[in-house]
């Protein structure tokens, strides 16, 4: 599969979107239409598997930074099945705090591993 920019887009968006979505439910329908029922999500501070577990961890960042919103950061590449992007995380209309890349393996359209980096990360975040 060679996954186009404006898919790439698509993706990421809807990848910024389960992170943003602060109802438990929603976001739950979101991770079953965007991403493999198995898959895996890691980065410096947490990881999980399956959609109940990376809908928890996207949980504990809104209770963490309530009020805190994910934004794209320049555009998502492609290359085969694979995406790169970059995002931020910020209180809403505020400068935002926190950076990362995140690196994202698709298997028939949907993520099926997600590895992130943060790039910045305030002392104390």
């Amino acid at each position: 599969m060679n996954t186009a920019a404006p898919d790439a887009a698509r993706i990421a968006e809807q990848y910024i979107a389960v992170w943003n979505e602060t109802d438990a439910e929603r976001r739950l329908k979101l991770l079953e239409a965007h991403w493999s029922a198995d898959a895996h999500y890691v980065d410096p501070l947490m990881q999980g598997s399956g959609h109940a577990q990376i809908s928890a961890l996207v949980g504990g960042v809104h209770q963490r930074y309530p009020g805190f919103r994910f934004k794209l950061k320049g555009q998502a590449d492609a290359h085969g099945d694979h995406l790169r992007f970059s995002w931020t995380l910020g209180p809403s209309g505020a400068e935002d705090l926190v950076e990362g890349t995140d690196f994202v393996q698709l298997e028939s359209g949907k993520l099926r591993a997600v590895t992130g980096f943060l790039d910045k990360v305030p002392v104390g975040a």
